[in-house]
């Protein structure tokens, strides 16, 4: 039979498919629609989520991230999470999955490395994942899922072939591909090809197996701003194929500040970049890499240590703030005239904030600390802004007391 040709891009085709047989009656329409009949929404299966509503069987998902940020070491955290069961980052564990984790750049001594740190670090025995943890290394076994010449763009179906057969006698329910751009050779700008990938090489997998795909991809250069869905290497297709995205992001500056952070380079979020199948999360869920010593020195080397992904919660700012400071700020604010803008100089209430509370405004923490003080007295009432003219003739916004502060006993 001839094959089907595609037009990918022009001047490229890709052979995919056979045509299909002509029917045995020639009465009997090639295509028809379907009807669709009512069922009872209690008779309809649930959604398969493996792992929080981003692992789902019979779908690919997708995490897109910059270099460097703490992907693969977030990744085999969770590897680690499905396979025994555990909400180690206290993300939700729907069930517990075998999991085939395969790593395109780094030796599988690396890999071990870091497996064997999160599992000192979380307390993980061997016997937990025996026969529910497979790594490989793209070193070792390659995994091309597609090809790209001259000619056009090619799927591996031998290769695919032999995933199903591994997937099937492994009984693994999650593969997790980091990164993406290890495992084809196609150009990540043609959108007809990564659609190509991931509907005629992933899809036949997932609807063979009923496993959860997740492909791990790089982000293009955003400089400051902030990494989405959008921001992923390459077309768009591999993130319009996938049911679910999460765009991982590092800390910045600004949020270290607010945050009383040292090392802003140890944590990042994820924020969920798309959901097609899940309300969208407006909150970051935030991240800490924490170091882990593995003991392994020698005469000659120091033992390694290995960055181990934790779960980490954004800091109470207010904490340790009591109504008696509110008072005594407040007393303050009375005392004088104090404006609501940062850029007033020394009349900015923030100093009557620091004059109260020890603050060093030349210190970023603790003005961001002074800051977000005033900005929860005002939302509370405690403060409010009066706009009126000053000594000059001039309208300008002057922070004064709102509601007054009733000092406990024991502050």
């Amino acid at each position: 039979m001839a094959p089907l040709k595609w037009k990918s891009q022009p001047g490229s085709t890709f052979v995919e498919a056979e045509v299909p047989p002509k029917p045995t009656n020639d009465n009997t329409p090639l295509l028809r629609a379907t009807p669709w009949k009512f069922k009872d929404p209690r008779s309809i299966p649930p959604r398969q989520w493996v792992y929080e509503t981003h692992y789902i069987r019979g779908y690919v998902s997708v995490t897109v991230s910059p270099g460097g940020v703490g992907k693969t070491s977030k990744k085999i955290v969770e590897a680690l999470s499905m396979a025994t069961g555990r909400d180690l980052l206290n993300e939700t564990v729907h069930e517990r999955a075998r999991v085939w984790f395969w790593n395109g750049e780094d030796p599988r001594e690396e890999m071990d490395r870091r497996l064997a740190a999160a599992c000192v670090l979380y307390d993980i025995v061997p016997e937990e994942l025996d026969g529910w943890l497979f790594v490989d290394s793209g070193r070792e076994q390659q995994i091309i899922s597609a090809t790209q010449t001259r000619d056009g763009t090619k799927i591996a179906v031998p290769v695919m072939g032999a995933m199903i057969e591994t997937i099937i006698a492994n009984k693994i329910d999650v593969v997790i591909i980091d990164p993406f751009v290890s495992s084809h050779a196609v150009t990540e700008n043609d959108n007809m090809a990564m659609d190509a990938v991931v509907k005629r090489f992933w899809a036949p997998i997932i609807d063979r197996t009923n496993c959860a795909v997740e492909l791990v991809h790089h982000a293009r250069k955003v400089g400051a701003n902030e990494v989405t869905a959008e921001s992923a290497r390459g077309g768009v297709a591999l993130i319009s194929a996938a049911r679910s995205a999460i765009a991982l992001n590092p800390m910045t500056q600004d949020e270290a500040n607010k945050a009383s952070v040292e090392n802003r380079h140890l944590y990042f979020r994820a924020t969920d970049a798309k959901a097609n199948m899940a309300p969208r999360e407006d909150k970051s869920r935030w991240f800490k890499l924490v170091s882990v010593d593995l003991g392994n020195d020698t005469r000659e080397r120091q033992s390694d240590h290995i960055g181990v992904v934790t779960s980490w919660q954004w800091p109470d700012t207010m904490a340790g703030v009591t109504a008696s400071d509110l008072l005594a700020v407040q007393r303050e604010i009375a005392a004088a005239e104090w404006m609501d803008s940062i850029r007033s100089g020394d009349r900015w209430a923030g100093y009557a904030v620091a004059s109260v509370m020890n603050l060093n405004l030349d210190d970023q923490k603790d003005k961001e600390r002074a800051k977000t003080c005033l900005k929860a007295w005002k939302a509370s009432g405690a403060l409010k802004v009066e706009r009126r003219k000053n000594a000059n003739g001039d309208e300008r916004s002057f922070l004064v007391v709102g509601e007054w502060a009733n000092a406990a006993p024991d502050d």
